[in-house]
């Protein structure tokens, strides 16, 4: 009997996810959504191995479950972290969360599905370093990069590049909460009067990168062997630097990949075993040279889906009701 259902693990207000269940729904395939932050409390595992090594069982809610040999294929959408019972030690809580990671997460990575993606390969695709070596060794261009504690080699890195020329931006998320207000870290180039604050380099790793000159910016959304290139144009100094400062300014349009940098994309991908993502890259002004930035393994892409009409929304549910192993 072939697997029928397809489990997305994302958190509960997620629009993307939505439109891809109700697609799912509409081409009669079952879908199975649950946040990991209902387990333990509202999503229970029971799961068993038989004599011949393949584990059986299912996953259920209050209100429905899964059969786990039914399974498909698993979406791995950014869900939230396992939330415990609030009388737990902070021991006692990182022990509960290293037995829920390693149990659930253990039994799901020896099921013979398609994942979107591996928790595993995208836990390791998040490191910026090594996605700039990744995307080097598949033939993507990149930028001279450093990444130091020390204020004298970020010191000298901005004199070899010019300090103009030089930017500064975080290796994960760019937003922090601290007492309740959202502050943002956008990318930015360095001006001569940073160079006399650099001592707060020495505070935790911090990644410089030459500046490209740009004419436009790309994401290519990746989804399986389909690749889909949005063109980005700013229209503000802030937007240009960093296209998330000035959303309002952006305008989009849907291209071509082109070959040699969809050639890279694929072996980029395939290195380090992703089936979806989102990759950004900066196109030079005068030499058109497509610049690999950065990639997210689990980057959105629902605003451009709907500024440009590019099919991804059926690209995800076509993969996933394949639901063949890579």
């Amino acid at each position: 009997m072939t697997p029928n259902t397809v489990v997305i693990f994302a958190q509960e207000a997620d629009a993307p996810v939505d439109a891809v269940v109700r697609m799912l729904t509409e081409r009669g395939v079952a879908v199975f959504r649950v946040d990991t932050s209902w387990f333990p409390s509202r999503l229970v595992l029971d799961a068993h191995l038989d004599d011949t090594g393949r584990w059986s069982g299912v996953m259920r809610t209050e209100h429905r479950g899964v059969d786990v040999a039914d399974i498909r294929s698993i979406w791995y959408r950014d869900p939230a972290a396992f939330r415990f019972p609030a009388g737990l030690t902070e021991v006692e809580r990182a022990y509960a969360h290293r037995e829920a990671r390693l149990g659930v997460g253990g039994v799901l990575a020896a099921l013979p599905v398609l994942w979107c993606n591996h928790p595993n390969r995208a836990a390791d695709a998040v490191f910026k370093p090594l996605q700039l070596a990744t995307a080097a060794a598949s033939g993507l261009s990149v930028q001279p990069t450093v990444v130091t504690n020390s204020p004298e080699a970020a010191a000298r890195f901005a004199a070899e590049q010019g300090v103009a020329n030089t930017i500064c931006k975080s290796f994960g998320p760019n937003t922090i909460t601290e007492g309740g207000a959202l502050k943002v870290a956008f990318t930015r180039r360095l001006a001569d009067s940073d160079l006399a604050s650099l001592g707060s380099v020495a505070s935790t790793a911090t990644q410089l990168q030459r500046w490209v000159d740009k004419a436009y910016e790309a994401r290519i959304v990746v989804v399986g062997e389909q690749t889909f290139t949005i063109l980005i144009k700013a229209g503000s100094p802030a937007g240009h630097v960093d296209w998330r400062a000035d959303f309002e300014s952006l305008t989009y349009r849907l291209v071509d990949t082109p070959p040699q940098v969809a050639n890279g994309v694929r072996t980029y991908m395939k290195t380090l075993g992703l089936v979806y993502a989102a990759l950004d890259f900066a196109i030079e002004k005068d030499t058109d040279r497509w610049v690999f930035l950065e990639s997210n393994s689990s980057g959105q892409y629902g605003w451009l889906e709907a500024q440009t009409g590019a099919p991804i929304t059926d690209a995800i549910a076509d993969l996933l009701t394949g639901g063949d192993c890579p």
